[in-house]
């Protein structure tokens, strides 16, 4: 399969936050962030021109593309990929980095076209509130798994068990690799929509984006037992009365919040 690369010059901060959030919505797999703007990458099928040129209207953008062979992408995305500390506690590096044995938490993260490697703020903000947490023994839902990041420090850090689901091939395979990576035995990752999900959680890490989180509300809550714990992000940090109020009707109760930029998770207890 081939990709496309789209290049944006001259854009940085909010403008360049609210297109890689809009573009990830439209299906696209990866992002360069560049001292000029931005770098963006979408499978040939998956390109919408007409949706991306009403995007770059909104917000007074331009761009230039060019077919990258899977290959490609993957060298590309390879050479931009730096380790990643949280927190002074999680590094999530390549398999091509030294590993270092300073951190507590060490993970192995592929770097091919799966979102979740720790660069994004949304990757990192759950990853922040996972580490403020105790995980022994819980039963954990990796909703929208992507690499499979979150999965790999929930057993890291003592779950009991982890099922991670995402509706893309190439996500469920590059989880898969990364769980092999990491050695954790006790993930099991499944592809598919919210039926691949079905049981009964402690906790559950939904990473995907907002018109999917709200639909997905629901499922959550009947997946969580009374006292259950609920982690979202995944979207502005200007969505979040929406997401707080969406969430309440089924019973959950917002209890805290972490920010980085324009992005937002937030924590919630079901009722």
């Amino acid at each position: 399969m081939n990709y496309l690369e789209l290049t944006f010059q001259d854009i940085t901060g909010t403008t360049r936050d609210i297109l890689e959030y809009r573009l990830s919505e439209l299906g696209f797999e990866g992002f360069n962030e560049t001292h000029e703007g931005l770098l963006a990458y979408v499978s040939e099928p998956r390109f919408l021109i007409e949706e991306v040129d009403r995007i770059c209207g909104e917000l007074g953008v331009t761009y230039t593309r060019s077919a990258l062979p899977e290959k490609d992408w993957n060298e590309t995305w390879e050479k931009n990929f730096t380790p990643v500390v949280i927190d002074g506690k999680c590094r999530i590096h390549a398999p091509f980095h030294e590993p270092s044995g300073d951190y507590p938490y060490d993970i192995i993260i592929e770097p091919k076209m799966s979102f979740g490697t720790g660069h994004h703020e949304t990757t990192s903000l759950i990853i922040s509130f996972l580490l403020d947490m105790d995980l022994s023994g819980k039963r954990i839902l990796d909703m929208g798994c992507g690499t499979g990041i979150l999965s790999i420090l929930a057993e890291k850090m003592g779950a009991e068990s982890v099922l991670a689901v995402d509706n893309e091939e190439w996500a469920y395979k590059n989880a898969q690799e990364n769980i092999l990576k990491n050695n954790s035995g006790k993930i099991i990752v499944k592809l598919g929509e919210t039926d691949a999900a079905k049981g009964s959680y402690d906790i559950i890490l939904a990473n995907i984006n907002r018109n999917v989180l709200m639909e997905q509300i629901p499922f959550y809550s009947g997946s969580l037992a009374n006292g259950g714990i609920l982690i979202m992000s995944g979207f502005f940090i200007e969505d979040l009365p929406l997401i707080i109020e969406g969430a309440k009707k089924y019973y959950f109760v917002h209890k805290d919040t972490m920010t980085m930029n324009l992005w937002a998770a937030a924590k919630f207890i079901r009722e």
